[in-house]
């Protein structure tokens, strides 16, 4: 039977607003990548960011012209060949890797040669806002072992602090997204490590990151932004400590695989991220976090609700997707 390709957009409601120093979002919008072969159903899904200049139509375009090329028999080798790295690859490659699970009755978790996979401890997210509020979050989390806080803004010392007391007993990792500059950078950095912060992520723009090789890291610092590629990963040695692999980011769960054993061999710590999305797309990045030093995979948490089945969160504790799910 022919091999047959459908395109969605969804759109799932954000329980409040998730703020960035970017900016804020109420809606998580995601595109899905189908594939069907018969009664076998593969699928992928991403998020377009417009920070690396995607949106909703170019990433469905995107796809939309790799349709022949599929429909024809090209592979998740053959992707790096059709199209560059960034959400649509991600959704491409995830639903052919989805799809020939189902085909094969095996799960992508053996075919990539991974040990039977265990649940995860993934970070939640306390989003950006004036310190009181901020702090007020983490209190409601206090419980949990991981909390991500965004900052980015004016007094984060002060941020940093109020949260960091607020849950006194939780590792916490500070992600500024590119928010802070050369003139606060040490102040901050000083002001996480007084509160015993264990990573921050990403605190200078991407390209204006130089600053990293040149001052003390009191707090071990991750390249988020700064990190695409398996190829680029050297020419960020000396400035940063750890990187975050995402799937939008790599182009797929291929890509990041290979990007974090390429990590590994030069040192560098793995944290494995996430856009805001829902369990499809957190389930192949599962496989990437099962060697990983942080897990930020909260994105289902952060929705008013998530598709069903989707993956099992008990507190912040996430088990391995089902195959109804993905896989």
């Amino acid at each position: 039977m022919a091999l047959k390709m459908e395109i969605m957009v969804e759109r799932w409601p954000i329980a409040g607003a998730f703020t960035i120093s970017r900016g804020s979002k109420t809606e998580a919008a995601v595109v899905l990548c189908i594939l069907t072969d018969g009664d076998y159903v593969g699928r992928g899904e991403c998020v377009p960011y417009a920070r690396y200049g995607e949106s909703l139509d170019s990433v469905c375009g995107e796809i939309e012209k790799l349709r022949d090329a599929l429909l024809n028999g090209a592979t998740r080798e053959d992707l790096p060949a059709l199209i560059g790295a960034g959400a649509a690859r991600n959704a491409i490659d995830c639903a052919l890797w989805d799809l020939e699970a189902k085909r094969s009755g095996k799960l992508v978790a053996d075919m990539v040669g991974l040990p039977p996979l265990r649940d995860l401890t993934t970070a939640v997210t306390v989003s950006f806002g004036n310190a009181r509020a901020m702090a007020a979050s983490a209190a409601a989390f206090a419980g949990r072992p991981l909390i991500k806080v965004k900052v980015g803004g004016d007094n984060d010392a002060e941020r940093i602090r109020l949260v960091a007391e607020a849950a006194p007993a939780s590792r916490i990792i500070i992600d500024a997204n590119e928010g802070w500059s050369g003139d606060n950078i040490v102040e901050n950095m000083l002001a996480a490590a007084k509160a015993g912060v264990v990573l921050i992520e990403q605190p200078l723009p991407a390209g204006k990151d130089d600053i990293l090789a040149e001052i003390p890291h009191p707090v071990p610092v991750c390249a988020d932004e700064s990190a695409h590629g398996t190829d680029d990963l050297h020419t960020l040695l000396g400035r940063y400590d750890s990187i975050n692999i995402k799937l939008d980011k790599t182009g797929g769960l291929t890509e990041a695989l290979r990007m974090q054993k390429r990590a590994r061999e030069l040192g560098f710590g793995i944290m494995v991220g996430c856009m805001v999305g829902t369990s499809l797309a957190m389930a192949p990045a599962t496989l990437v976090a099962q060697d990983a030093d942080f897990v930020d995979l909260d994105g289902p948490l952060i929705l008013k609700e998530d598709r069903d089945p989707g993956l099992v969160f008990e507190g912040s504790r996430v088990s391995p997707p089902e195959p109804e799910l993905w896989g």
